[in-house]
């Protein structure tokens, strides 16, 4: 991909895999909490969290989450009946990538995952 704005710094990633446990919306927001306190965000805003509550396809139930970071955000997307998640950490610092998927596996107690930067 070509970087357009090469004076801006951006790193992105994506990670995906198969949670255990129950979600909801608790769960989802002790995941901002959890990766802010371990990866030394700072939020500056409340977490956005949504479920379309019955709406749409019953495969695409679950959450839709955003924390606004003052490095920009984290996204957070759940299937709760595949138990599956995706969640993009989008930030205008560097940090340790491997450390993210780390806390994120933990928390999720995913037993493999899927991960890619860009």
């Amino acid at each position: 991909m070509e970087n357009l704005a090469p004076n801006l710094k951006r790193q992105r990633l994506l990670i995906e895999g198969f949670f255990e446990g129950g979600v909801d919306e608790a769960r989802v927001r002790d995941f901002f909490v959890h990766i802010c306190d371990k990866m030394n965000f700072k939020a500056y805003g409340d977490p956005i969290i949504a479920s379309p509550d019955g709406l749409g396809k019953e495969e695409n139930q679950g959450y839709d989450a955003f924390l606004p970071l003052i490095d920009s955000g984290v996204s957070v997307y759940i299937w709760s009946s595949s138990s599956f998640f995706s969640i993009i950490v989008y930030t205008c610092k560097d940090f340790d990538a491997g450390t993210a998927v780390e806390v994120t596996k933990s928390f999720w107690k995913a037993k493999k995952i899927a991960q890619m930067s860009f």
